[in-house]
């Protein structure tokens, strides 16, 4: 690993999903509290930077980050992957199951983060492995399109929709009543749905450090010293 700006280790690592092979960043603190993969959006990639801004946050809270692609270049120009959410969660149930083989990652808890329609694929993994996700965090996402899955989910949920974007809030409002999981919404003041005013995408990425830190870094023992 080489060091990296914010102080934590990175490598370049490629993902094999069955045929696909899906290129992406590993990056971990030195003393990671758990690690995150995050599900881009539709039209997006490991490279966006509103993600990309995100795990910087979630790094300098103490979380490893595995940003990575879902879909290949060729995969990526036809539109109906882009919305395929069983195709996203299979792509990203893969990139857990690697995690899983890497020395380094093994033993660490891990929670997801999906933007968008990642949001919808971030939950639908989470469905199929309720014993090893700790925790979800969906920004401007698409709950709704989890579908049957949401009753599902076990891991605690948080839903971060922008106050600006009414459409998507109704949306999130209505995949909450199915979440049977503990489950937040939280309305970011001043946020449309990309999070592009000032402040905003921060404000998300603090929120979802300290939901992802509560519920994945590992707790003291009873009784421990103080």
């Amino acid at each position: 690993m080489i060091a990296h700006p914010d102080s934590a280790s990175q490598r370049e690592v490629m993902i094999l999903a069955r045929a696909a092979r899906l290129p992406g960043t590993l990056a971990l603190p030195a003393q990671p509290r758990g690690l995150v993969l995050f599900a881009h959006g539709s039209g997006s990639s490991r490279l966006s930077p509103r993600n990309t801004a995100v795990a910087h946050q979630l790094r300098a809270a103490g979380l490893g980050t595995l940003l990575f692609d879902l879909l290949t270049e060729t995969e990526s120009a036809d539109r109906g992957n882009v919305f395929n959410i069983d195709l996203l969660a299979q792509r990203l149930l893969a990139g857990t199951e690697w995690v899983r083989r890497q020395p380094e990652a093994a033993s660490l808890n891990l929670g997801y983060f999906g933007a968008s329609t990642g949001a919808a694929a971030a939950l639908k993994a989470a469905a199929a492995l309720t014993v090893e996700i700790g925790a979800v965090v969906s920004r401007g996402g698409r709950p709704d399109l989890a579908g049957d899955a949401l009753p599902r989910v076990r891991a605690p949920t948080l839903l971060l929709v922008g106050s600006r974007d009414p459409i998507v809030l109704d949306l999130n409002q209505a995949a909450l009543a199915r979440l049977t999981c503990p489950a937040r919404l939280v309305v970011v003041p001043g946020a449309s749905h990309l999070f592009e005013e000032p402040g905003t995408l921060e404000e998300a990425g603090r929120l979802a450090a300290a939901w992802l830190v509560r519920h994945l870094a590992p707790q003291p023992a009873v009784g421990s010293a103080q």
